[in-house]
């Protein structure tokens, strides 16, 4: 049996009729099959690489392939559609609430915080890809975060904690995540931060545990342009991370269970550019991570809008006017200027890991070896997956198994998590 033959059966196994769904070019068919890419809507790379993303995230609890399924098969014939996106996400993280709800109510706490945990990864789902933003979607985004924290505090192993990071007046919201087996213990610390349009919330189901599992304690923060710093406290993206990665640090400072001296960051996608910025100018930060390249923001998107958004994009092309605070393309184009790493990349010194997917649609290769050639700390990592070992596609949607995991242990050696403060 052929590769694409094989790859045509499992799919159609997990979602069903829908993936038959959605017109497509000839070209486009062609490129598909021969990527392997798990395409639940053909021809939507969008709808696409987000539900590859809730499948991965039943990993560590975000979802159950059952009720994705659900979820995928009412979209039939409807790729495209914000609205029914919206909808049917937000049914399906109801259902899940109310199934927490009954749980809770018969004193079945670890039952009820799986179901809390899993119905909010369901309505940011749903959320994310919605524009334009409406008081609905608010409302989805605010009780997702409320169903989130209901959840945390019976997960087994770890201690999740909602924090706050002060941050020029105000602040920036949070978990401090490690295990429970630590105590109080000082432990090696990465702040992570999210990208374009990923939330704190949906980060920790990208594989937090498993940074746990190797001797890490993790701060996921919300910084300007992301979760609930744009939707409810006014912070529009901004080029100068850096400032929300001094905060971060200037926060752990205060904590007893944070080691001061073993201190690393991270970014996915966007993050890719937002870790490297922060390392860059923050001088405590004794290791750095770029999950996914990012050079030249600018120019990535001056060739989107160029295209008409007809390109791979991981949210409807309005999401930038809206995450930057501006009202319209040429705004958003104009503030992404400062989105650059070029002469700020030179300034990384220490160790610096950048991985990317061999066939990422949305930033290409000749970024992460622009990005990757520019930076200046001696001991640096380029990790390329290729298409043979999986994790080829964008931040390893494709396998994020294989990319925590080598960042996990990457990590662990450079900050030496098994040595005892």
């Amino acid at each position: 049996m052929e590769r694409r033959d094989l790859f045509r059966l499992t799919a159609a196994g997990l979602a069903g009729a829908a993936l038959a769904e959605g017109a497509t070019t000839e070209a486009t068919q062609a490129q598909e099959r021969a990527e392997a890419s798990l395409m639940l809507f053909p021809g939507n790379y969008t709808w696409s690489a987000a539900v590859r993303g809730v499948i991965a995230t039943s990993l560590w609890g975000g979802a159950d392939l059952g009720e994705i399924y659900k979820v995928v098969a009412a979209l039939k014939g409807r790729a495209g559609e914000g609205p029914a996106w919206f909808a049917e996400w937000s049914a399906m993280a109801e259902k899940v609430a109310r199934l927490a709800e009954a749980a809770e109510a018969k004193g079945h706490s670890a039952t009820a915080a799986a179901a809390y945990m899993r119905a909010a990864n369901y309505y940011q789902t749903g959320e994310r890809l919605l524009q334009p933003r409406s008081e609905e979607s608010q409302r989805a985004y605010a009780r997702a975060v409320a169903l989130f924290k209901k959840g945390i505090g019976d997960v087994p192993f770890l201690a999740i904690e909602a924090v706050e990071v002060p941050f020029e007046g105000k602040s920036l919201p949070g978990y401090f995540v490690k295990s429970r087996a630590a105590g109080a213990a000082p432990l090696p610390t990465l702040v992570f931060f999210d990208g374009l349009d990923i939330t704190k919330e949906m980060q920790y189901f990208r594989g937090v545990s498993e940074l746990i599992k190797r001797g890490l304690a993790v701060l996921i923060v919300d910084i300007p342009g992301t979760g609930e710093s744009i939707r409810f406290r006014g912070m529009p993206a901004r080029y100068d991370t850096n400032v929300a990665g001094t905060a971060a640090v200037d926060y752990l400072a205060t904590r007893r269970d944070v080691d001061k001296d073993r201190l690393a960051v991270m970014g996915v996608s966007l993050g890719g550019y937002y870790a490297p910025r922060a390392a860059a100018f923050e001088p405590r930060f004794k290791a750095c991570v770029s999950w996914g390249a990012i050079w030249d923001y600018h120019a990535t998107w001056k060739k989107r809008v160029e295209k008409s958004f007809q390109a791979s994009l991981s949210v409807p092309g309005e999401h930038i006017i809206w995450v930057l605070g501006v009202d319209n393309i040429e705004a958003a184009l104009k503030k992404l200027e400062g989105f650059r790493l070029a002469g700020v990349a030179e300034k990384v010194a220490c160790p610096y890991l950048l991985t990317h997917g061999e066939r990422d649609a949305q930033i290409p290769m000749e970024d992460a070896r622009a990005l990757f050639a520019a930076i200046g700390a001696k001991d640096k990592t380029l990790k390329v997956f290729t298409f043979e070992e999986g994790g080829y596609e964008h931040c390893q949607g494709d396998n994020l198994t294989i990319g925590i995991a080598y960042i996990g242990d990457w990590l662990a050696e450079r900050l030496a998590t098994k040595r005892r403060a």
